[in-house]
């Protein structure tokens, strides 16, 4: 899935700043300039625009681990260099600190029906004979029930 479309919507879902976005890349130590942040900000259309690449999408996530539960042993997590959906999700389930059912829920306000052990298919090791790719649709309908979820 596109990065500048899921810093978009983590944007607008959680009222993120230029500070805040800011803040969330410092907690772990990954340095940006506000250049790079307003250019991944900007729609592809526009003069300006650049592709967030994913180690910092990672570190933008790893921030947001870091607002919502801490440091995990004191330590800063290591920003991955590539990103899949399913590292994305995964991210954005621990920063949520979401259980299944608070997924299946969020998921259920973008009319998506899923069962548990289908969705836990997502969190397995790739290896895992029972592992399952998280597809684009998925991510984006999971990213569109936390909007719903957080309208106000």
């Amino acid at each position: 899935m596109d990065n500048n479309y899921i810093f978009y919507k983590l944007r607008k879902i959680y009222e993120w700043d230029e500070e805040k976005i800011g803040n969330l890349f410092k907690s772990v130590e990954f340095m940006v300039s506000p250049l790079d942040i307003f250019a991944w900000m900007k729609q592809e259309q526009y003069e300006g625009f650049k592709a967030m690449p994913d180690q910092a999408l990672a570190a933008l996530l790893n921030g947001f681990i870091v607002d919502k539960r801490g440091l995990k042993d004191g330590k800063i997590p290591e920003h991955e260099e590539k990103l899949t959906n399913n590292i994305i999700f995964r991210k954005l389930r621990i920063a949520l600190n979401f259980k299944d059912d608070d997924i299946v829920e969020t998921l259920k306000k973008a009319d998506i029906r899923i069962g548990k052990p289908e969705l836990n298919a997502f969190f397995r090791d790739p290896k895992h004979p029972h592992y399952r790719v998280c597809g684009d649709q998925f991510l984006r309908n999971f990213l569109r029930g936390l909007q719903l979820g957080n309208q106000k």
